[in-house]
């Protein structure tokens, strides 16, 4: 897979500006201000580069305000990174295609993984899947 890589005009040019500072710059949005998409079949995308991240059958409720998966759609479109930020160790989870920052994991979620993958809204797209 090859990186998607602009420069930082470009990245301004085609997001909003909080999809800027949430996926560009390692922001995070507001709880509860990003997980009103559909409960239909579909997949979530990333904002930046439209990879496929995360299936809607593998979305959960939380209760933590922002969209919750238990796991990636595929182990090689994500990474992750050790994040130190806040004077905690998390683990940042981002697009293995474009770099997006997305939000982090956490090892408190629903089987089958236990997995909390608690992503930022702002840094997905929702696509329902055709009937």
């Amino acid at each position: 897979m090859q990186k998607i890589i602009k420069t930082d005009a470009e990245w301004r040019a085609q997001l909003s500006d909080l999809a800027y500072k949430v996926t560009r710059k390692s922001g995070t949005e507001r709880a509860f201000s990003n997980d009103n998409y559909p409960k239909t079949a579909g997949m979530f995308h990333c904002v930046c580069c439209d990879s496929a991240l995360f299936d809607m059958d593998a979305k959960f409720d939380s209760g933590t305000g922002w969209p919750s998966f238990f796991q990636a759609q595929s182990p090689d479109s994500i990474e992750e990174k050790s994040d130190r930020k806040f004077f905690v160790t998390r683990t940042e989870i981002t697009c293995a295609t474009c770099d997006a920052h997305l939000g982090h994991v956490f090892p408190d979620g629903p089987a089958p993984t236990g997995q909390r993958y608690c992503m930022n809204g702002v840094a997905l797209e929702f696509k329902e899947k055709p009937a």
